[in-house]
């Protein structure tokens, strides 16, 4: 899966995921097995991110500057 995401879908949880917005996504195989993502979301409390079905988001390649620019705001 790609580092980064967008989410196309925030039903059930609009207060976390905002439509449109690019997220950072953390490496997980066994969610990723069962069709969900690690997703660090609205709630930056957990940095390991929030489990979310994959299908809330389409993959997106970032130039660097975005890139950094999402990493920072989870540090």
């Amino acid at each position: 899966m790609s580092e980064f995401v967008i989410c196309i879908d925030n039903r059930g949880n609009p207060a976390s995921l905002i439509v449109g917005k690019a997220y950072r996504t953390v490496e997980d195989p066994d969610a990723e097995e069962r069709g969900l993502l690690r997703v660090v979301d609205e709630d930056t409390s957990e940095p390991d991110g929030y489990l979310y079905a994959a299908s809330m988001f389409a993959p997106v390649e970032l130039p660097d500057i975005a890139k950094r620019a999402l990493s920072a705001t989870v540090s």
